[in-house]
């Protein structure tokens, strides 16, 4: 698994390290810090679902629950788009 460290010319999940990302994934949505990436999985930290996202020009979603877990793995293969969504 790769950790933050220091990262140059990084591009797709490795460019977003330490960022609050949003994952658009088959079944469900979810956001959190991506603390980690490899080749079978992603690593989410203060992990939320997204139940309802409201309208995309809003700066906050319409319900998304945090999970109880401190760490969330989501398997790539699963994951259709995902960025920082501001």
């Amino acid at each position: 698994m790769k950790k933050i460290i220091e990262c140059a010319d990084a591009e797709g999940f490795d460019a977003l390290l330490g960022e609050r990302v949003t994952l658009l994934c088959v079944n469900y949505f979810y956001t959190g810090t991506l603390l980690g990436v490899n080749d079978d999985c992603v690593l989410l930290g203060e992990p939320s679902i997204i139940y309802e996202t409201g309208a995309w020009s809003e700066k906050a979603w319409k319900d998304a629950q945090r999970l109880p877990a401190d760490r969330l793995y989501v398997r790539r293969e699963m994951v259709e788009s995902y960025g920082v969504l501001k």
